[in-house]
């Protein structure tokens, strides 16, 4: 089920996510509703925060459009080492729609994780999919990619989600 994506400010966004206890079918469910909301945003990447579900939970799926589907779900991840070398992207998000910036981010991390059927799992990544996931694992911890960027920027961006909040209110 599609679910709606908050949207920039709300302080749901802020918050710290709990952990995930362990697996349920009720936490497969939400997995897989994140999976359906981030490709139908189209998104490459979702954080349960941003859709109003405070839980360690992540999906991602930074596969180029021409490539079969590569969905990753993760359920209470953690960066457990990051590369000295750094690299940067022009970064989005579904919670601040039409909105980029460059954020420096290190090239490679390792992550670690709890899948679907509550097993351990632990990978490497870089390039695109090193910067994706940290910045989801980011929204477990109530940080935007608009906080990397200095005070008057991200006041900038701000005050445009503001005023799409109130043109989408009113309708």
């Amino acid at each position: 089920m599609k679910r709606k994506i908050l949207i920039h400010p709300d302080p749901r966004l802020k918050k710290l996510c709990d952990p995930v206890a362990d697996m349920s079918d009720e936490l497969r469910v939400l997995a897989d509703d994140m999976l359906e909301t981030m490709y139908d945003a189209p998104g490459i990447g979702l954080a349960a925060p941003q859709i109003g579900v405070l839980h360690r939970v992540i999906t991602l799926d930074c596969t180029a459009q021409e490539e079969a589907d590569q969905p990753l779900v993760m359920f209470n991840p953690e960066i457990i080492a990051r590369s000295d070398e750094m690299s940067s992207y022009d970064e989005g998000c579904l919670s601040i729609p039409d909105q980029f910036a460059e954020v420096i981010r290190p090239a490679e991390v390792t992550v670690r994780w709890m899948d679907r059927d509550g097993a351990e799992q632990e990978d490497t990544f870089r390039d695109l999919w090193a910067t994706c996931v940290q910045h989801e694992i980011d929204h477990l911890d109530g940080k935007l990619f608009i906080d990397y960027l200095k005070p008057l920027k991200r006041q900038m961006i701000t005050r445009k989600m503001q005023k799409l909040k109130r043109e989408l209110a009113r309708g």
